[in-house]
């Protein structure tokens, strides 16, 4: 997941032509990729501002233009807002695992002695589902952590804890 930094704030216009000028923070990078955006929260949004001009003005400020806001009217917007840098992914944990890596795993079955294999994941944000095959039959699985019992990534096995009936609609 990417994170911001407050990096800066627009200071007030400048010019005839959208330019404005930027306070910028101790916290804005010197090796700052300028075709990159820097972010103002609109809002509650984070809205991406891509530069069309960037002059440095000391190490603190900067005289810049933003694409879309090319007008005193449309700059002025902006007068004011905080600006934000995109600081990358956070760092993950070694133990993350997503759905879709369960492909190919294992399965059993809490209460029950059928057993079979993961062959598909599909995703969907409103109902994502394991595809599984048991005893020949494909049969689907919510894919949410609430029913896995278990997990052993070593062994690359599952075990479901599903409820009364499911299993059985699709063998």
């Amino acid at each position: 997941m990417e994170t911001l930094e407050k990096v800066g704030r627009v200071a007030k216009p400048f010019g005839r032509e959208g330019e404005l000028i930027l306070n910028l923070f101790d916290t804005f990078p010197e090796d700052f990729d300028m075709e990159e955006p820097l972010f103002a929260k609109i809002d509650s949004l984070a809205v991406p501002l891509f530069f069309d001009s960037f002059e440095p003005r000391g190490r603190s400020g900067a005289l810049v233009r933003f694409a879309d806001f090319d007008t005193d009217a449309r700059a002025a917007e902006l007068v004011g807002c905080d600006l934000y840098v995109r600081t990358g992914a956070e760092e993950e944990t070694d133990d993350a695992v997503y759905m879709e890596d369960l492909v190919g795993f294992s399965v059993t079955f809490e209460g029950n002695d059928l057993s079979g294999t993961i062959t598909d994941y599909v995703d969907s944000e409103l109902n994502p589902l394991f595809e599984v095959t048991v005893a020949g039959k494909q049969a689907y699985v919510p894919a949410v952590e609430e029913l896995i019992a278990a997990l052993d990534i070593e062994r690359r096995e599952v075990e479901f804890a599903l409820p009364d009936g499911l299993l059985e609609l699709y063998l």
